[in-house]
């Protein structure tokens, strides 16, 4: 079955830098798409980057743009999200998804201290 396992999460002050990585199994992971979503206390879940089973072509919302970067690395069927410039309004807990198998992971806590 697809499974998908994120890590890198902590805390970090504001400014720095953080990498999650997402170990995915279960399916060809370099045949599918895969996205970055977010979930901060109080909102909906939010999409906050993607990147297609190349990682050719990237998209970002507009809230990281310019300060977090998705890669992958299909030798390892890892999925990463640099993270750099961090805010407090990026605190949040990160989850990887396969959207072909609408699978989700567990999620990794990102807490921003300013």
């Amino acid at each position: 079955q697809v499974q998908l396992v994120e890590s890198g999460g902590g805390l970090v002050q504001a400014g720095g830098s953080l990498r999650l990585s997402c170990a995915a199994s279960g399916f060809i992971f370099r045949l599918h798409s895969m996205d970055w979503y977010r979930q901060a206390p109080g909102k909906q879940r939010e999409l906050v980057a993607s990147i297609t089973s190349s990682g050719g072509r990237t998209n970002y919302a507009d809230s990281v743009k310019g300060r977090f970067t998705i890669s992958r690395d299909n030798a390892k069927n890892t999925v990463y999200l640099q993270m750099n410039s961090l805010k407090s309004e990026d605190t949040a807990v990160y989850y990887c998804y396969a959207r072909a198998f609408s699978s989700w992971g567990q999620g990794t806590q990102v807490t921003v201290s300013s």
